[in-house]
Parts: C-alpha cells; sequence; structure tokens
C-alpha cells in the first residue's frame, strides 16, 4: 500500500507542475466529467483462472446483467497535445470478491466500493480532432468495509470532441491488484466532460 501512495503523490506532483507551462491552443483545459462506470470482476476471474482466448473461444465473458453499476467524477487536465492527466473517483455498490480469500468468494451482501485513481492518458492526436483515441495509465486506490488497497489500471479509451467544450468519454481498463485487499477486475466506462476553466 505504501509503494502505491508514493506512487500516486509523485504522479500528481509531476502533473501539477506541468499544469504551470503556458498552454497552447490544443492542449484540454481544465474539465471535469461524470462518467457511468459498470465493474467486471467475471471476466477478470476467467482470463486468470484459464486464459483469453479460451473466455473468448468459449464466450465465457461477463454479460451486462453480471457487471455492477456505479458512478465517478473526474477531473482532467492537458499536459502536453498529446497526454492529459486524469483523476477519477468512482462509488458502486458491489459484492467484492476478495482474491486472497477462500477462492474469491463473496459474502454474499453488498456495500459501498470507493476507487480513486491519478493516470495519465497518451493521445493519438491533438485535442483539435473531433474523434481521438489514447491509452491510459495510473495508479488507484480502494476501499470496501473498512478494507484499503491499491490497484493500477490500465486501459484504452475513445474522446469525442464538440468544439472544444465538451467531451464524451468512453473508457475500458483493466484494474490490476496489487495488495492483498483488491481484486483483478475490469472498469469500464462512459461519461460527459466539460471545459471548467481558461
Amino acid at each position: 500500500m505504501k509503494r502505491a501512495s508514493v506512487l500516486l503523490v509523485v504522479c500528481v506532483l509531476l502533473s501539477s507542475t506541468s499544469f504551470s507551462q503556458t498552454n497552447s491552443g490544443n492542449i484540454k483545459q481544465p474539465t471535469l466529467g461524470l462518467s457511468f462506470v459498470m465493474n467486471d470482476f467475471k471476466t477478470a476471474a476467467n482470463i486468470r483462472a484459464t486464459s483469453l482466448s479460451t473466455v473468448v473461444r468459449d464466450k465465457s465473458n461477463a454479460k451486462i446483467k453480471d457487471m455492477t453499476p456505479g458512478l465517478a467524477v473526474s477531473y482532467l487536465e492537458g499536459i502536453s497535445k498529446h497526454v492529459d492527466f486524469s483523476a477519477t473517483l468512482a462509488g458502486s455498490f458491489v459484492d467484492y470478491p476478495f482474491e486472497n480469500r477462500s477462492g474469491a468468494q463473496t459474502s454474499g451482501s453488498e456495500s459501498l466500493l470507493l476507487e480513486i485513481d491519478a493516470s495519465v492518458n497518451a493521445k493519438m492526436f491533438e485535442d483539435k480532432y473531433w474523434v481521438n483515441p489514447y491509452l491510459s495509465v495510473g495508479v488507484g486506490a480502494s476501499k470496501y468495509k473498512g478494507y484499503y488497497g491499491a490497484v493500477i489500471p490500465v486501459g484504452v479509451g475513445l474522446q469525442v470532441d464538440f468544439f472544444r467544450e465538451a467531451f464524451i468519454f468512453i473508457n475500458s481498463q483493466y484494474r490490476l491488484r496489487v495488495t492483498d485487499n483488491t481484486s483483478h477486475h475490469f472498469y469500464h466506462s462512459i461519461g460527459f466532460a466539460g471545459v471548467i476553466g481558461r
């Protein structure tokens, strides 16, 4: 947990010093977003138990009904023309499957899962383009029933720009477990973000 906390602090400090640089027209302005999220523990568990090719072949990935919904609030700001900083706080009511306890068994009751992460999004194009795919990587922390944990989110996304004032984000991440109180899982989101500063 200490390693993840140190990484999170370093990421925030590096990005905050980058924000003080003079902004050009194609660097993302401070932006606030709201997203609908889906947590997928089943597909991640099936991939780890067998393999990705087996899950694809057998179609044993989770369906929408197997995922848990939630909401997230995000803050984004450009570091450079092709890199954005993103900080997200997400909340979901889930029956969390702890992997280090009796084969990822759940407790049978749902509680609030809070996840916070700081990531960098490496975009293919500058923000002046209407459609922009990106890769993301970061560090994150979670809290569930008094248990704290750390994850490393890695993923892909797509940003759709509306006149450089608002964006739609579609994002899919694999959240790798760092500590015993977390589980590997997929995190899918779709949201809307608007520019809040100049």
